[in-house]
């Protein structure tokens, strides 16, 4: 049976710092959100596995290099995406600051540390994920 389907598949990385404090974002260089703080991620090639996808990206915007991401959620609301129907999974990782010096690449043009007390508004449904995985974190 023929089944006709539109739906794109990414992943998003949170990043923490080791003392909780802080996370990693990615200003947009694109639409939709350009000049928006968001968390890193992208599309999944078809080629990869969710794991592999958040690895990249992750290292393709930032510049972090890490494979130790715990799931967080699967984001499916029919309008997260502007551009089309898009289901997200969201993993977090913790990392030591100081072992990372990110920098901005592919499609971010700036990437910066930022207090969890003090955040930008956030593109997409991001601060929802943000919001998941401070909450699996703390527990």
């Amino acid at each position: 049976m023929d089944y006709p389907q539109n739906i794109k598949v990414t992943v998003d990385a949170v990043v923490f710092t080791s003392d909780h404090q802080e996370v990693l974002l990615i200003q947009r260089k694109n639409d939709p959100f350009q000049g928006q703080w968001a968390l890193p991620g992208g599309f999944v090639d078809d080629d990869e596995d969710l794991e592999m996808a958040v690895a990249r990206e992750l290292e393709e915007e930032t510049g972090v290099a890490t494979n130790d991401f715990h799931q967080v959620h699967t984001f499916s609301a029919p309008d997260r995406d502007p551009r089309g129907r898009a289901i997200s999974v969201a993993y977090f990782t913790v990392v030591r600051k100081e072992d990372f010096q990110p920098q901005a690449a592919t499609d971010a043009q700036a990437v910066r540390w930022f207090l969890l007390a003090d955040l930008p508004t956030l593109a997409f449904d991001h601060a929802t994920i943000l919001e998941k995985a401070a909450l699996l974190l703390s527990q």
